[in-house]
């Protein structure tokens, strides 16, 4: 209903799970790690637990859809079963045929016997054997103590069967009981998952907008992010629900952002609230208050000898020359939208002012500017003791004013500098930084998945009219962006950023030794190796013992990770996918900033 209003291809908070809309928060990487060591391990079990609506599901189906080719799989989601129901259903999802008795009742026994000639056959074959019970808080006492009797089954090497369970917490208080220590004691991996923390809540809304077709500013405003943590306590269920409702609100009163306000009221719906009045007396003292701090912002403003003039967020980004010298001064207006109005102030135009005075510099796009003291501030003799204020406005330098590059090559060559590296000035940059094993890489990305890759990079605007810039982006959060180029730094909305970037985003890396491009089926070598024994190191396994090569097993360990790592999942080691097992293994690389 709200989603062409809001600029949206589809409604993004939808509590069905679409793998499209997965978003891997660290916690979510972290289980799908131990559900994957599962895969690999040698037997007993894998516990992964969670409140409701954390996302154990959305790891569990992530889990699945990565599952390597020589594992059997057998994934039980509704667990109520007796013993007998619960053998029974093992042998079906694992495909066994089990007879029927003739004149008698079915026993264990006739389960367990093919159950573990088909467990023998697959070890012997090569294969590995894994049993996946979702809701296993749902188990029986009875049926618990059978799925350990299952571990049992083994050869003189290792286990035979390698169960994961997932439930909500109170399938730890059940393993806690002393009846069921014996189980307990075969835990071999165990994780909580918990809520989100109120970065990841903005960056899981952020995340599922943009799927969904965001090209603009975020819906949200800065409260209204604060308020769906705070009503949703970061469980991605109540997300969903709380900010569909929100959406659904903002575009029946015709609003263009959803605020606090409407937050609250959509989580008084959603919840089943009854919105209460503050008492009488809670009141008169909010009015109280409010009288009181009006009256001192009234004295402040009549004492101020030097006030300062707040700029709005502005998209103001100003291109430099082709080889920067000093700074330009800003003489553009600054625009921004405050109710749905474009508010234009002009930036910057101090160039006739006398120089003794300070100009009013913007250090930032968005930011205070300093209005010109010499103007505002008295007349004072020399004897007189000039306030705090102006001495520190008078003794201030200010910083340059920011600026944009106009040369692609200028800005791989500040780029290359944050990595420490000077090409030749004759030489094409990425041709000199290939001879020292740092790769070029260029790409129409989101911002969802730059905040994945984490690493500073070109970011190329106005490219459609012909005449781009470039600046490097050297920080990131939820809200605003840092652009740096020619020593200048500005940071900007997203909004702001997004007005003139269409995606296009350019970063270096570090390539493994042996390195020539392409990786093909069946080819081995020094990066095959390399991405072999990252992997490995990621899961906790030893490298392998024979030179690997990228056959089936190892494009699927491939695509686990990519998946793992929120990365398009092709099972073919790509840049992307080299920049993050560099990140893993603890590659010295640049990092983009998070607190711009």
């Amino acid at each position: 209903m709200y989603a062409a209003y809001f600029g949206l291809k589809q409604e993004p908070f939808s509590i069905a799970p679409d793998p499209r809309l997965l978003f891997m928060s660290g916690q979510h990487r972290e289980a799908l790690a131990h559900l994957l060591y599962g895969v690999q391990g040698g037997g007993g079990f894998v516990l992964l637990t969670g409140e409701i609506g954390t996302g154990k599901t959305t790891v569990c189906r992530s889990f699945l859809e990565q599952v390597p080719p020589h594992v059997n799989l057998a994934y039980i989601f509704n667990p109520k079963l007796t013993v007998l129901e619960l053998l029974e259903t093992v042998c079906h999802e694992f495909g066994i045929d089990v007879p029927r008795a003739e004149g008698r009742a079915a026993t264990v026994k006739d389960f367990l016997d093919p159950l573990n000639d088909f467990l023998l056959r697959a070890h012997a074959a090569g294969r590995n054997n894994v049993l996946v019970i979702d809701e296993a808080q749902n188990l029986a006492p009875e049926v618990l103590e059978q799925l350990r009797l299952l571990t049992n089954l083994e050869t003189s090497e290792r286990k035979l069967l390698q169960i994961i369970l997932i439930g909500q917490p109170e399938l730890r208080a059940m393993l806690a009981r002393p009846e069921l220590e014996q189980l307990a004691q075969r835990v071999i991996a165990r994780y909580h998952l918990g809520p989100l923390t109120e970065d990841e809540s903005a960056q899981y809304v952020r995340h599922r907008l943009e799927v969904c077709g965001l090209q603009g500013p975020l819906p949200f405003d800065r409260g209204a992010l604060k308020g769906v943590h705070r009503e949703s306590g970061g469980v991605p269920r109540r997300i969903n629900l709380l900010c569909d409702r929100a959406l659904l609100g903002a575009y029946a009163g015709g609003q263009a952002q959803v605020t606090r306000a409407v937050v609250a009221r959509a989580a008084d719906e959603v919840f089943l609230r009854t919105a209460r009045p503050a008492p009488a007396w809670r009141r008169l003292a909010l009015a109280g208050v409010g009288g009181l701090a009006v009256g001192v912002g009234l004295y402040a403003m009549a004492t101020r000898e030097a006030p300062l003039a707040e700029a709005r967020p502005s998209a103001a980004l100003q291109p430099a020359p082709a080889v920067p010298t000093a700074p330009p001064a800003l003489a553009q207006a600054a625009v921004s939208q405050s109710g749905g109005q474009a508010v234009a102030s002009q930036v910057g135009a101090q160039a006739a002012a006398p120089q003794s005075s300070v100009q009013g510099a913007a250090p930032q796009v968005g930011a205070q500017v300093l209005a010109p003291p010499a103007a505002a501030a008295p007349a004072m003799s020399p004897s007189a003791n000039p306030p705090a204020q102006a001495l520190l406005v008078a003794t201030q330098v200010p910083p340059p004013r920011p600026v944009l590059l106009r040369d692609e090559s200028a800005a791989w060559r500040e780029l290359a500098q944050v990595w420490k590296l000077s090409p030749p000035p004759d030489a094409e940059p990425c041709a000199a930084l290939a001879r020292e094993r740092v790769q070029c890489f260029n790409k129409t990305l989101s911002l969802a998945l730059i905040r994945q890759l984490g690493r500073p990079g070109i970011v190329t605007l106005d490219k459609a009219t012909g005449q781009p810039s470039y600046a490097i982006l050297a920080a990131l959060n939820g809200q605003h962006a840092t652009l740096r180029a020619a020593g200048t730094e500005q940071t900007v909305t997203l909004a702001a950023l997004a007005a003139r970037w269409d995606g296009d985003f350019g970063t270096l890396w570090r390539a493994p030794e042996g390195y020539d491009g392409h990786v093909a089926d069946g080819q081995g070598g020094l990066t095959v190796a390399w991405v072999a024994d990252k992997l490995a190191a990621a899961k906790g396994a030893p490298p392998p013992r024979h030179p690997p090569v990228l056959d089936n097993a190892l494009r699927s360990d491939v695509k686990a990770f990519q998946l793992a790592q929120g990365l398009p999942a092709d099972g073919r080691p790509g840049p992307l996918t080299y920049m993050q097992l560099n990140r893993a293994s603890g590659v010295d690389e640049p990092r983009l900033r998070t607190d711009p």
